[in-house]
């Protein structure tokens, strides 16, 4: 019953009563960023708060909550109180990729969260140092093929979508590829671009600029369509691996039980910041793409992600370390 407790809670937001919301917000509005300040989810975070409270005459703040690859502040979140006060920056670690990957989540996302809006998305592309013969995806498994084991991927974070996603494609394709784990994906880029490694997934924003420079050759992008980022790059579904989708985002969500219509007047504020060539600008320049869309859409699109990344972990028999 689990899978569909998002879409249930939604459900009692378009029969709620329009008076939940009537004098919102009266206060500041805090939102969690369970990540350090200054990385990509920050910086979407910060820029969201000061439009956001722009449009809702009142002020709406970052607070960092940093820990636990993300848990501890998704944790923070789900545990304040339901009044519309304290939402958060939800991702794909915290959320969609935790229930499978730890035995001892301290919050149920599924039913301890309620989603408001999908804000961004951030590409994830395949990219090797440009000494590889390999010229396209397609070369790049036939040379895997050809040699079992003999070139080596760089896994970014266990459990971390980069990651993932290297594990889809080696069972898609049938290849066996070396691993070799990093903390990072700073320093697997580094080793990469050097040579130590072959192969790396990596969110966009952290190899554009060495993609530009040609210090990293681009295969293929992990997305369901191209990207407008690096829109000659294919997509990984192009090379005919359909299962093959994935991407790094950001998220807002509030505490389970925060009334529907409040949930309802952030979406709709929310969606008005995203959808403004002002924010679509600025992303860009972040290497994300803006997305808005509905508080349902985003629910439905979070039942997607858990499903397909645990049977990823199930069959990748991934354990987090």
């Amino acid at each position: 019953m689990k899978t569909v407790a998002w879409l249930l809670a939604l459900l009692w937001l378009a029969a709620s009563n329009p008076a939940f919301a009537q004098g919102y917000p009266a206060k500041p509005i805090r939102m969690v960023v369970p990540y350090p300040a200054g990385g990509g989810t920050d910086i979407a975070a910060r820029w969201i708060c000061q439009k956001l409270g722009e449009r809702l005459d009142q002020q709406v703040f970052v607070d960092n909550r940093a820990g636990a690859n993300g848990n501890l502040g998704t944790q923070s979140i789900a545990r304040a109180a339901p009044d519309g006060y304290v939402i958060g920056m939800a991702t794909p670690g915290p959320v969609t990729v935790g229930p499978s990957l730890y035995r001892d989540l301290p919050y149920d996302p599924q039913t301890d969260l309620v989603p408001v809006i999908l804000a961004n998305e951030s590409p994830i592309v395949l990219v090797s140092n440009p000494s590889l013969p390999a010229q396209s995806l397609k070369d790049l498994i036939a040379f895997a093929k050809a040699k079992p084991g003999k070139l080596s991927a760089a896994l970014v974070s266990t459990g971390s979508v980069p990651h993932l996603l290297t594990e889809m494609l080696k069972n898609a394709a049938g290849i066996d590829l070396l691993d070799v784990p990093y903390k990072g994906g700073g320093p697997a880029a580094v080793d990469t671009i050097s040579g130590q490694v072959d192969v790396l997934f990596s969110v966009l924003p952290l190899v554009l600029p060495y993609i530009t420079a040609g210090q990293l050759r681009a295969y293929a992008i992990a997305s369901e369509t191209r990207s407008s980022l690096l829109p000659d790059v294919p997509t990984v579904k192009e090379a005919g691996y359909d299962t093959v989708v994935g991407s790094a985002w950001n998220g807002i969500v509030a505490p389970a039980g925060t009334p529907p219509n409040i949930v309802s007047k952030l979406n709709e504020k929310t969606a008005e910041v995203l959808a403004s060539p002002e924010t679509k600008g600025r992303f860009a320049a972040l290497g994300m793409e803006a997305v808005g869309g509905s508080a349902e859409s985003f629910a439905r699109f979070l039942q997607a992600e858990t499903q397909k990344w645990a049977a990823v972990i199930r069959t990748a028999r991934i354990q987090a370390q």
